[in-house]
């Protein structure tokens, strides 16, 4: 296991490289309007001492050490457009916190509810259970999310009693983002546990189980339920990391100042560095996740060794 991990964060140190070092070179493509807050006002004379002193008229491989020279050291660049002057580093960490802290509630929430929905659904396949959870993920996955969204804050505002703009302070007004937030994760892990466990209660260990004489809820609890978690548990960090860096539609619609949407917004206002900074966040958020999945994929089934299957390659 260590020696997959190895190679597997090598690998991931080289994607991360390469990704964000792309997206550095097609920003470098874009206009130099994103660089200057009034550029409009600017002679030809004073864009090119700017673009000078921010080390944009080195040569690109110059410019690239430079990126990642700062990067390694915390710096990630000031922002020109979104926050004049200010550190990207800084604007992250102000909206970071109450990220994560609504994505790890939405999270929380998903679980509690998704896997004992998915578990009773595959115990009773094809009863009303089965029925009612499979009604309410199809209702969740074919009605867009737009629309559910607007009527949970329609008629939650008036039932919990809380306004439109964003109070962090009152715990009121995190129930209905939070709820939101969840109930993608919370359809997703209902369907495919259901899935797993299905597949799981055909094969030839549950019939042994079954003839043995052992009860239909221990083989549903004890032996079904913890093999179809194993695939399962993969997608939990991606989807939980996913979820910290915050929800476009639900910040916006609750007027959080968190992620959400940042990224769309610094692009549409051309701010090239917060762009860079932003997507190397992402990166790290997508590869930690998946690194994360597999090693709870080792700690729940012992079964798995990533190091003999990469060894046999």
């Amino acid at each position: 296991m260590v020696q997959y991990l190895a190679k597997r964060i090598g690998r991931s140190i080289l994607t991360l490289f390469v990704i964000v070092t792309l997206v550095f070179c097609l920003l470098r493509l874009m206009p130099v309007e994103g660089y200057f807050a009034n550029y409009e006002k600017m002679t030809e004379a004073q864009i090119q001492a700017g673009l000078q002193s921010m080390g944009l008229l080195d040569p690109l491989p110059v410019q690239i050490g430079h990126f990642w020279r700062d990067a390694l050291h915390g710096d990630l660049g000031v922002s020109h457009i979104y926050k004049l002057n200010a550190p990207v580093t800084r604007i992250l960490a102000q909206k970071l916190p109450i990220s994560i802290e609504m994505g790890v509630l939405a999270m929380l929430l998903s679980l509690v509810l998704g896997i004992p929905l998915g578990l009773v659904m595959g115990r009773y396949k094809g009863r009303w259970p089965d029925k009612l959870g499979t009604a309410f993920i199809v209702l969740i996955q074919a009605v867009p999310a737009a629309v559910y969204f607007l009527y949970i804050q329609m008629y939650g505002t008036t039932a919990m009693g809380v306004g439109l703009l964003f109070d962090a302070a009152n715990w009121r007004y995190w129930v209905l983002p939070v709820c939101s937030m969840s109930l993608a994760n919370l359809a997703f892990y209902a369907m495919w546990l259901r899935r797993y466990m299905v597949d799981e209660s055909n094969k030839d260990y549950v019939k042994l189980a079954r003839a043995k004489g052992v009860s239909e809820n221990n083989i549903a609890l004890h032996h079904v339920f913890r093999n179809a978690m194993v695939p399962l548990v993969q997608y939990i960090p991606s989807a939980f990391l996913n979820t910290v860096v915050g929800s476009i539609y639900i910040e916006s619609l609750y007027s959080i100042p968190g992620m959400g949407g940042l990224l769309v917004t610094c692009v549409q206002r051309h701010d090239n560095t917060m762009v860079q900074g932003i997507v190397l966040l992402y990166a790290c958020v997508g590869i930690i996740g998946l690194i994360l999945g597999d090693v709870l994929m080792v700690l729940i089934d012992p079964r798995i060794n990533f190091g003999k299957k990469e060894g046999g390659r």
